[in-house]
């Protein structure tokens, strides 16, 4: 059960209606997720959010593709249901086969054990990693 009611477009305040107007329009869609519809409870969260996302998500040095299965691999590792099965989607949609999620959740789990080891080991970084970011 959500916190706050998810709010329908016909009940929309004209704010809300710009920024649902403009997810259906740049996504080529229809209707407006539950996610969406959260967030139109606080209308500067929902537009800063989708202002947001469209920026980081647009085409660039990395492709769409590439985008959907960072965020499907963060979501994984979050344990977001929500963003998990809507990215998981958004992938599968832009080509993701079953071999690429077998392998993209095989890659979370293991660097989150890798993370945690080097975490409770307390690795010190090699100095020939230090200035490569």
């Amino acid at each position: 059960m959500p916190m706050l009611p998810l709010i329908d477009e016909k009940e929309a305040n004209a704010e809300v209606r710009a920024v649902f107007d403009d997810i259906k329009t740049s996504r080529n869609t229809d209707w407006i997720n539950n996610f969406w519809r959260a967030l139109a409870n606080h209308p500067p969260t929902l537009k800063r959010t989708w202002e947001s996302l469209k920026e980081v998500m647009m085409p660039g040095a990395l492709d769409p593709l590439t985008k959907e299965l960072i965020y499907l691999a963060v979501s994984v590792s979050n344990g977001c249901q929500y963003c998990t099965a809507s990215h998981g989607a958004a992938a599968k949609r832009l080509g993701m086969s079953a071999e690429m999620l077998g392998e993209l959740i095989a890659v979370v789990g293991m660097a989150n054990e890798t993370n945690r080891l080097a975490d409770g080991y307390r690795v010190p970084v090699d100095e020939r990693f230090e200035n490569l970011f």
